[in-house]
Parts: structure tokens; C-alpha cells; sequence
């Protein structure tokens, strides 16, 4: 019975839930799987978090599915282990963010009316988390931003959180003079943990400038490094053409080819 629903490419669900228990199986299991915790498991549930940003970014709708199956996997990965320490199975996982949405949603599953601007459909939702915040004894403004956060994002949310309490620059001509203090107190330290912590400074106001001007600086981020990738294989490809690689070049043959390369974007 168990092996017909391993083997059932219909299974769905169920058929990855049994899998992923006999993967586990500290008799018959799989080794690799039987010595992994909950802390050796979460880069793996970081990375495809970020795999499946990346295909949607690259609209690689037909890498998708795989994406979402990879990032499913870690949500069954992580549940099984907990079964086993007998502190919540997968039903749990699934009926407690199925109440968390009909909580957060009372214009939808309630009896609030649906007649509402996007602004205050935020505000509620804001007042909502604050109080599960409060039943989880979180008081603190900041209390609950999750740590593993990638560094801009968390910024970010720590950002939001002081600003909804009235700590924050009232405008973004504010912020850019603060960029400027920061980068010349850069310039002018030369002590190395002081510099580790003013370029630390700088980077969290370069972020509370793309929040104030209505930007995702993650997603900034990876835009730059996706133009940088694109136009230094535009490099490499030219320097191809020549029998040379980037190594063989120099800065300022290179330099050329990059603004070229930046033309070519702009022109079509």
C-alpha cells in the first residue's frame, strides 16, 4: 500500500508527505536525510525561497513548478522532523496558516465590508499583526522582524516598524544629507572596525532612501547584479571575439567595452 502511493505520479500531496517519512526512516531511510536537523535544513530553505523568486524574475514560467516543488519540499522537510520530536504535524502547519488568513482577511471571510483603500486595507492588516504580536507577549516595536532576514530586507522591515511609531526623516531630502555624512565619515576613518561599522551605516541609510522613495532595495540589488552580470558577459563575449579572455585585457580596454556595452542597452 505504502510503495503503490510512492510510486502513484497522482499522489500528490500525501504521495510527498510518505516520501519524505521514509526518507527519515531510521531504518530503512535514506543516511543523509536521518542526520539532518532543523538548523542544517534552513539554508537549503532560504536558497530555494530565492530560486523561485529568480525564475519568476527571469519569467521562466517553465522552470516554476520545479521551483515550487524544491520550496514545498522544505516546508514537508522541516514538518516531518518536528513530528517526529511529536511537536506539530503538517495538518498542523497548514490549518494554523489557513487561520492566520481568515484572521487577517475579515473584509473577505468576515463581516467587514470589502470597501476599502489599499491604504487602509495596510493599516488594518498592520493593526491585526500588532496584536498576535501582543498575544505572543512580542511588545517591542521591533519585536518579531525575523533575524535570518536577508540583511536588506530586514532593514527594511526594521525600518517600516520605527517609522509607523514616528521615528523616521520626514522627507528624502533628509536621508540624502544623511548618505553624505555617512560616506565622508567613511572617507575619514581608518581604524578597521570603525570602518566595518560606518560602512554598515551607510548601507542601512541607503535603504531607509529606497523606502522613502517607494523602492525595494532587495530588489534594487538584484537588478544591478542581473545588469553587471549582463554587461560583463557582453565584455567577455568582445574580448572572445579577439582570442582574449578578461584576464589578457586591462582596465581601460575593458572600461570601453563596458560603456559600449551600456550603449547598446540604451539603443536597442
Amino acid at each position: 500500500m505504502t510503495d503503490d502511493l510512492i510510486h502513484d505520479p497522482k499522489g500528490g500531496l500525501p504521495r510527498l508527505l510518505e516520501i519524505m517519512r521514509r526518507l527519515r526512516d531510521p531504518d530503512t531511510g535514506c543516511p543523509w536525510d536521518i542526520e539532518q536537523d532543523f538548523a542544517s535544513i534552513a539554508p537549503y530553505t532560504i536558497e530555494e525561497a530565492y530560486e523561485v523568486a529568480d525564475a519568476i524574475e527571469r519569467e521562466a514560467w517553465g522552470e516554476l513548478k520545479g521551483e515550487l516543488g524544491d520550496l514545498l519540499l522544505q516546508s514537508v522537510y522541516h514538518t516531518q522532523m518536528a513530528e517526529e520530536a511529536g511537536m506539530f504535524s503538517f495538518d498542523n502547519v497548514a490549518n494554523a496558516i489557513s487561520d492566520k488568513m481568515v484572521a487577517r482577511h475579515p473584509h473577505v471571510f468576515g463581516d467587514e465590508s470589502r470597501e476599502k483603500s489599499a491604504e487602509q486595507q495596510v493599516q488594518d492588516w498592520e493593526r491585526i499583526k500588532a496584536a498576535e504580536r501582543a498575544d505572543k507577549a512580542q511588545r517591542g516595536v521591533l519585536d518579531g522582524v525575523a533575524r535570518g532576514l536577508p540583511a536588506l530586507t530586514r532593514a527594511i522591515k526594521l525600518q517600516n516598524r520605527a517609522a509607523r511609531v514616528g521615528f523616521d526623516w520626514p522627507t528624502t531630502d533628509e536621508v540624502l544629507d544623511k548618505i553624505v555624512e555617512e560616506a565622508q565619515e567613511l572617507r575619514e576613518v581608518r581604524d578597521e572596525a570603525e570602518r566595518f561599522e560606518e560602512f554598515g551605516d551607510l548601507l542601512f541609510v541607503m535603504v531607509n532612501l529606497g523606502r522613502h522613495m517607494g523602492l525595494d532595495p532587495e530588489a534594487a540589488l538584484r537588478a544591478a547584479n542581473a545588469k553587471f552580470t549582463r554587461r560583463f558577459e557582453s565584455i567577455e563575449a568582445a574580448l572572445a571575439e579577439q582570442g582574449k579572455s578578461p584576464a589578457q585585457s586591462d582596465l581601460a580596454e575593458m572600461d570601453a567595452l563596458w560603456d559600449a556595452a551600456k550603449l547598446q542597452e540604451k539603443t536597442g
